[in-house]
């Protein structure tokens, strides 16, 4: 594809997104899922106007530089008073529905598939993980109740790296001759390098910025790029060196940056939605354009059956299993049920696991992809109008306990 073909993509679809964007927030639209068929349509599947190599650097390049903005920015809005008292139902999901979740997926794989248990734990671990990003009104509205934009918020977050571990560690079992291959000494030595490094480099940034005076000679957007360059720091510095999770760390660096510094917490969320658009744009339209009918449905019914199982029942018996015995009402519980969506993360490792080069890889990446695909339609119509429902039943909720006026 040449430079000037990515242009008028680009351009185009960024005109068509501006244009749409008004009517996305008043109907069922949505913009991932417009992007997703643009790039359907314009890709390997479709037209062939976008060709891009899925085992090329620049795919998984692109996904992970998504993933560090989004992840850097929702770390950013996780508040300190919401981590010290509501850390137990994000824990409940990450600690017990993740690996339910993977768990549930696995056993269909193996059952309608002729995968292994290897390669279909593997497909579980794709899956397993959730995405803020097809969420975004969900985890953003302030209508909805803090208590849910916040678990579903900090669950979203550490899930993407909390996954990429075993992700890494069953790619590797699959090879051949690997057999020197430690899993739980290389997982526990990745997860928490990450976080020791996350919560090292935000505490660092969080003193490297002058408080007071001097400070306010300095602009705005500066301020802004300087959060910036901490979040590339973070996944660069703990991926480099160590061989920790650069995920984990850039998610962990973001909340401790944005505890201790809620200052540039505001600087970089009031200047960063516009360059995370763009990367959305971009590695939904690459996503897209990699699909095929073909390859989508290589596994026929099986793979139907298994994007159902994942949407439908693994992320339900999981969340409920998880949040038994909270006070958490049963509308409550079932929405943060159902708002599981797969997106960037699963994207990512599932590109990785293109590129791993084992035998089952492209099948894989097709199940994974075709859950995905499933997940962008039906939780993005579903989002703005789920963010309303909940919305509007908490403050029902709210204005039934409220004391009545007293009469002037």
């Amino acid at each position: 594809m040449s430079f000037e073909t990515a242009t008028i993509v680009l351009g185009g679809l960024l005109v068509t997104g501006a244009l749409l964007s008004g009517l996305a927030h008043r109907s069922f639209l949505s913009l991932t899922a417009v992007f997703v068929v643009a790039g359907f349509a314009l890709g390997t599947g479709g037209a062939g106007v976008i060709e891009i190599d899925p085992h090329s650097a620049f795919v998984g390049d692109l996904a992970l530089t998504a993933l560090i903005l989004i992840l850097f920015r929702d770390g950013l809005e996780v508040e300190a008073e919401m981590l010290q008292r509501a850390w137990r139902l994000p824990l409940r999901k990450l600690v017990l529905a993740m690996p339910i979740t993977a768990g549930i997926v696995a056993l269909a794989a193996h059952a309608f598939t002729d995968l292994s248990w290897t390669e279909s734990f593997l497909v579980g671990a794709l899956l397993s993980p959730t995405d803020p990003v097809l969420s975004s009104s969900v985890v953003t509205n302030p209508r909805v109740p803090r208590i849910i934009r916040h678990s579903l918020n900090l669950e979203s977050g550490l899930n993407d790296g909390l996954a990429l571990p075993p992700v890494l560690a069953l790619v590797a079992a699959l090879h051949a001759g690997d057999s020197h291959f430690v899993w739980w000494k290389f997982v526990l030595q990745d997860v928490t390098l990450g976080v020791l490094f996350g919560l090292a480099i935000g505490f660092v940034a969080s003193v490297a910025m002058p408080r007071g005076d001097w400070r306010a000679s300095m602009p705005a957007h500066q301020r802004a790029l300087f959060a910036l360059g901490v979040a590339f720091l973070a996944y660069g510095v703990t991926v480099a060196a160590p061989h920790g999770n650069g995920i984990i760390a850039v998610f962990v660096c973001a909340m401790t940056l944005g505890i201790r510094r809620p200052d540039l917490r505001r600087y970089f969320e009031a200047r960063s939605e516009e360059i995370i658009e763009v990367v959305k744009l971009g590695i939904f339209v690459v996503f897209g354009s990699l699909l095929t009918l073909h390859g989508l449905f290589g596994d026929g019914w099986a793979a139907v059956a298994i994007a159902v199982v994942t949407l439908l029942l693994a992320r339900s018996v999981a969340v409920w299993l998880a949040l038994a015995g909270t006070r958490l009402d049963a509308a409550t519980k079932g929405f943060m049920a159902w708002f599981g969506p797969k997106g960037v993360a699963t994207m990512t490792f599932s590109l990785l696991v293109l590129n791993a080069g084992i035998p089952q890889g492209a099948r894989i990446f097709n199940l994974a992809a075709l859950v995905v695909l499933t997940s962008i339609v039906v939780h993005g119509l579903s989002d703005t109008p789920g963010s309303n429902w909940i919305a509007a039943r908490a403050e029902r909720a709210e204005a039934a306990d409220a004391p009545p006026a007293l009469a002037v």
